[in-house]
Parts: C-alpha cells; structure tokens; sequence
C-alpha cells in the first residue's frame, strides 16, 4: 500500500467539531480503490486521531470526490449529522462551487454557458459530452469565463451547476479545449506529475449545523502555469 501523503503535510482550510475541509493535491485518491493506495479520507482520520489524541475510532464522513488527477477544495464530514446535512446540500446543489482550468486552445467565446448530456462509460472509465439526451445520459450544465491568457494557454473560471461524472473535463473537450495534461480528454502530452490542471478553487455554502455562510477558497498547486495565474 502506498502512502501519497502524511497527517504532517495535509493542508487543511477549515476546521470545526462538525467537518474538515483539505486542499488536496494531485494523485490523492479521496476514498479507496483497487490501486490499495491509502486514500485522503483515511490521512484525514489519522490526522484527527493525532491531533485530538482519540483512543478509538474516528468517524469522517465522505460527502463528496474529486478525481484523483485534480486538485483542490474536499470537503469530509466528522459528525454523523453534519454527514446527512452536508449530503443533502450537495445533493440538492445548494452549494456554489468554482473551478479553475488551464486548457492550450482558446474557446470561441470568452464566456459561455455549456450544456451536454453527459453518458458514462464504465468499462474505461470516461464520460462523453452529447449535444442532445442520448440513452442513460444526464444533463450537464456551467458557466465559464476566460480568466487570464497566458503564454500558450488559457486559463478559464468555471460555475459547476450539475455534478456529473468527469463533467468539466468532458465538456470543455466537446468544445475543443482538453484541459493540460488530461490525455484521458484529447490534450497531447501528459504533465509531469501525471495530473491535470484542473482546481477546485471555490466552495460557497451554508455550514450544515451553525448556518453560518462558509466560504473556502483553496491556493492552486505550486508550478510554473499555476503561478503564472493573478
């Protein structure tokens, strides 16, 4: 089993008794799969139990994923209510989250709302953007914005209406512009780290048991295009 992170470096956003925000990194996992490598829920409980020094088990509640070639904003659940609350506000899309991508060709519009039907494919697991409802398919909807353009890229600010499999990364490569690094999605070559260039950087919602506004916003990994982004 392979460790891709420790309690020590986790870089936590938020805390309270009720649930823990990360910024995760690429190549984490936020629950375990067949690779048998550790994933961030449990660094998440080992960081708890070391930190609060329980003698026992730690309850983390996952409320939702990203994929494991992403980076930023997770958020885990620590109370079994806060869990159930946090799962309906997710569910219902009563949160707003925003995402960062740096894709190389530059869309044709400097703003857009896109909307696909998005179908699954579990055999290579991959999603595909339709322009109309096809069988077993789901509506797929956000906003995007160019940001900022830089040397050979572009890098676009995207509203996540719908939470569909590998949405973002789908629809943005039905318009011709596969996010850095993502060969899953069409771009030619990979990124050294094996990830892609896409962040979660913003998440808005209403704290499930105070009812207090939280607002989250998680730094973009460290490299060169990343950087470039102000």
């Amino acid at each position: 089993m392979k460790v891709l992170s420790t309690p020590t470096n986790l870089h936590v956003l938020h805390e309270d008794n009720h649930l823990i925000i990360v910024n995760k990194r690429v190549g984490d996992i936020v629950q375990g799969d067949k690779t048998g490598d550790v994933p961030l829920s449990e660094i998440v409980k080992e960081y708890i139990k070391h930190k609060y020094q329980k003698p026992g088990a730690v309850f983390l509640g996952v409320v939702h994923r990203l994929d494991r070639p992403t980076s930023g904003i997770v958020v885990f659940a620590k109370t079994s209510k806060a869990l159930s609350r946090l799962n309906e506000l997710f569910s219902s899309r009563q949160t707003q989250k925003t995402y960062w991508a740096v894709v190389k060709n530059e869309p044709s519009k400097a703003a857009d709302t896109l909307q696909h039907f998005i179908s699954r494919n579990e055999k290579n697991n991959t999603s595909k953007a339709h322009t109309k409802e096809v069988p077993n398919s789901k509506q797929a909807l956000l906003d995007y914005q160019i940001i900022q353009k830089l040397n050979a890229y572009y890098a676009l600010e995207i509203q996540l209406h719908t939470g569909r499999h590998h949405q973002i990364r789908a629809q943005l490569a039905a318009i011709g512009c596969p996010i850095k690094g993502d060969l899953k999605y069409g771009f030619d070559r990979s990124n050294p780290d094996g990830g892609i260039h896409l962040h979660a950087r913003k998440l808005v919602f209403t704290h499930p048991v105070s009812k207090e506004l939280i607002e989250i916003t998680a730094p973009t990994p460290h490299d060169v295009i990343w950087n470039a982004i102000g």
